[in-house]
């Protein structure tokens, strides 16, 4: 008997969440567009939309293998069922699907250029806290470096040092020897050095362990440059400047933008700026007066 299904008695869709269609093309050019802008919720539609299309081409495998219904069968039954096929497929991909989306997204997300890591694991190998001292230290070393890009950038210095503390750990967890303070992966058209390092990326909101390549520099400043760059170019983190010392605002914008894929990377950060300004109200930290921050020159990223 030929597989058939009634598109009267096909589950109602869930309104909540967006519909990926395998035959809307005006979602295929959403996604083109998600692509070009580097936007990070564009790999999870995009598998999505792949699930869609696999899920759909399985029913018609499916089907073609069957003998048909040699009484009532019929181009215009043909057309009805294809038309239920969709729409199944559809519902079968909505929600946690068939599982090949997430398995796309954790195979893809590894060669996807981006920022934000905040999970690489200490030099020594060790989960302890940096200590008091060590958390001052690293504020005082930064912070010549932090007013000249919050003068670029139009960002109270004392938050672009929460964003370094968090992705480093309070400098004690930098992806090799790369003096990478703001976690900038190394993409398809970073031209510069870089290393291997394991760190946390969050797929569906759920943590995984993986290796990423991240951007190495020569010293500190050239770090702090390069993020200038990425945040005052990219248009994605155009929400970011000029913030100020609203740090709710400055680390919303930089989730929104796709900077992290931990979902609570905003909460997080505006913890620890909130115990930065603690630490520099308590201490008397002396700003150096270092030259601008040379950010101009050409652009070696692609998202960040």
């Amino acid at each position: 008997m030929a597989l058939r299904i009634d598109p009267n008695n096909m589950p109602a869709a869930r309104t909540d969440t967006p519909r990926v269609d395998a035959n809307d093309f005006k979602q295929f050019a959403a996604l083109r567009r998600g692509a070009e802008a580097n936007d990070p919720e564009t790999l999870r539609a995009a598998a999505k939309q792949f699930e869609s299309l696999f899920t759909k081409m399985m029913l018609e495998s499916m089907r073609s293998a069957s003998m048909g219904d040699p009484l009532f069968g019929s181009d215009q039954g043909d057309m009805y069922q294809d038309m239920a096929d969709d729409q199944l497929a559809v519902q079968l991909s909505q929600g946690k699907g068939l599982g090949l989306a997430d398995m796309l997204i954790r195979q893809l997300s590894n060669g996807v250029s981006g920022a934000g890591s905040a999970a690489i694991k200490p030099p020594d190998g060790s989960d302890e806290v940096a200590t008091p001292e060590q958390r001052e230290k690293f504020i005082s070393g930064l912070m010549p470096h932090a007013e000249a890009a919050a003068r670029e950038l139009g960002i109270d210095p004392q938050n672009l040092i929460a964003q370094a503390a968090l992705e480093t750990g309070w400098g004690r967890s930098q992806p090799g020897h790369s003096h990478n303070l703001f976690g900038i992966k190394s993409g398809g058209s970073w031209t510069g050095s870089s290393v291997q390092a394991n760190t946390e990326e969050f797929v569906g909101g759920e943590s995984h362990r993986v290796d990423a390549g991240f951007r190495a520099y020569g010293n500190s400043a050239e770090s702090v440059q390069d993020y200038v760059r990425l945040i005052r170019d990219n248009p994605r983190y155009e929400g970011a400047l000029n913030t100020g010392s609203d740090v709710q605002a400055f680390a919303t914008a930089l989730q929104r933008g796709g900077y992290a894929t931990d979902p609570d990377y905003a909460r997080k950060l505006v913890t620890v700026a909130n115990e930065v300004r603690q630490r520099i109200a308590a201490n008397s930290f002396k700003s150096g007066s270092p030259e601008p921050i040379n950010a101009q020159g050409p652009l070696r990223m692609s998202n960040g």
